[in-house]
């Protein structure tokens, strides 16, 4: 019998720890720019990249703390991605096909359109190509913590339509990662895998929900991707699509749902340790002998161009157009300046940019510094815009209203019924 009361909301932890561990990720993303500003900057490097570990593989070599952090941990915030993707297909916002059709449509939009922008501003140099996906992500903490500086301003609509087309973004961005960048795969590994993969299936199957049975073969799985040539942070997805969850439509979640508890119990590690440990890790650039020239260099301004212009155009437009079209209707609450505003805050892709942007350049530490600045200006660009406009922009007629009957509903559901105004 499924228990409907007990466990809190998944989506109200989500947002609250998204919110608080965004305003964390801002706070570590200027601490490694200080840093590496600074006297401090050899050993801020040294630290990152000097060995500390066996060779798990011959490819990467052996392990630094960088690499710890960027292929080991990273895979846990992949497995919370995982985790939060098959509970929005399962029991979510996008557990039908009208529910899906609007963040899809926008999601998709959004991630081709940077594309573009930046293999044009890019077109005269071919060595840059492998970066087109850099501008295609948004960054969920991030753009979550720029919403909550905003507090009851932002319409709880704008920030779940956010939210679910960051993680139908996320399905793109992982897709990308797997099959764009790898380069060359080791087949036995990649079937030990595959097998691994097999057993927590039938697991899930035969009805076993202890959760540990399925962490340690997580593991398992995390070294067989690793020693394949798929970036290993792929497992944590595979992984998260395996954990059994228990549905609750109309109820708020089940206390006994092994999907639930992993994300419940992972969320606060990675929105406040992971995410903000990474960016630390990541963000660090020195700006020492830069000019404007180098600023604005094809490789910077494209991922800049792409996802300040391309992710407002891109997401923005696809809204617009289906509303106008009548494939959906406007969000709940929200003004069409108010749209265009989280639009703008799409723009921040951070965290998966970045991650992007290290496997785009493999050996070419130079590009790597060159796409982080892109990711730095064309993120710190559209979260400053997003944020004045959300703040001078007018509140919607209903706003009150709306706002009470959304919350009513995530205390009821721990979700909310539509995220689209109703048809009179």
């Amino acid at each position: 019998m499924v228990q409907r009361s007990g466990a809190p909301s998944a989506l109200r932890q989500f947002l609250a720890s998204e919110a608080a561990g965004g305003l964390l990720l801002m706070g570590a993303t200027a601490l490694a720019m200080i840093v590496a500003n600074s006297p401090l900057y050899d050993l801020y490097h040294h630290a990152l990249h000097d060995p500390i570990g066996p060779a798990l593989t011959p490819k990467l070599g052996p392990m630094t703390l960088h690499l710890w952090i960027n292929d080991g941990l990273m895979a846990i915030f992949f497995l919370l991605v995982g985790l939060e993707i098959k509970r929005e297909f399962v029991d979510g916002r996008l557990a039908t096909w009208s529910q899906r059709r609007l963040p899809f449509i926008a999601a998709g939009s959004g991630m081709i359109v940077p594309a573009a922008v930046y293999l044009m501003l890019t077109a005269g140099t071919p060595e840059l190509v492998r970066g087109w996906a850099i501008p295609a992500a948004t960054d969920i903490a991030f753009a979550i913590g720029v919403l909550a500086l905003l507090g009851k301003r932002a319409p709880t609509s704008l920030k779940l339509f956010l939210t679910t087309v960051a993680i139908v973004d996320d399905m793109g961005a992982v897709a990308i990662i797997a099959l764009a960048y790898t380069d060359s795969l080791n087949t036995l590994a990649l079937g030990a895998g595959a097998a691994i993969l097999f057993v927590m299936y039938l697991l899930n199957k035969s009805g076993v929900r202890a959760l540990w049975v399925y962490m340690l073969l997580a593991l398992g799985l995390w070294y067989a991707v690793l020693l394949s040539g798929v970036h290993a942070t792929i497992a944590g997805v595979l992984a998260a699509a395996m954990i059994p969850i228990v549905k609750t439509p109309g109820a708020p979640d089940a206390v006994h749902s092994p999907l639930h508890r992993l994300e419940h119990a992972i969320t606060p590690l990675v929105a406040f340790f992971i995410v903000p440990l990474f960016g630390f890790a990541n963000a660090g650039v020195s700006l020492a002998g830069m000019g404007v020239d180098q600023i604005f260099a094809p490789l910077p301004l494209g991922i800049a161009a792409g996802l300040f212009v391309g992710k407002q155009v891109g997401i923005f437009g696809a809204v617009w157009l289906c509303c106008r079209l009548g494939f959906a209707q406007r969000l709940r609450g929200a003004t069409w300046l108010q749209i265009y505003g989280v639009a703008l805050l799409c723009g921040i892709g951070f965290t998966m940019s970045l991650f992007i942007g290290a496997l785009a350049f493999p050996g070419r530490p130079d590009l790597i510094e060159e796409a982080k600045i892109g990711v730095l200006l064309g993120s710190l660009v559209s979260a400053l815009a997003g944020y004045l406009l959300l703040r001078l922009a007018p509140q919607h007629l209903r706003h009150e209203e709306t706002q009470a009957e959304q919350e009513r509903e995530i205390r009821i559901d721990g979700d909310v019924v539509s995220l689209e105004e109703r048809r009179p």
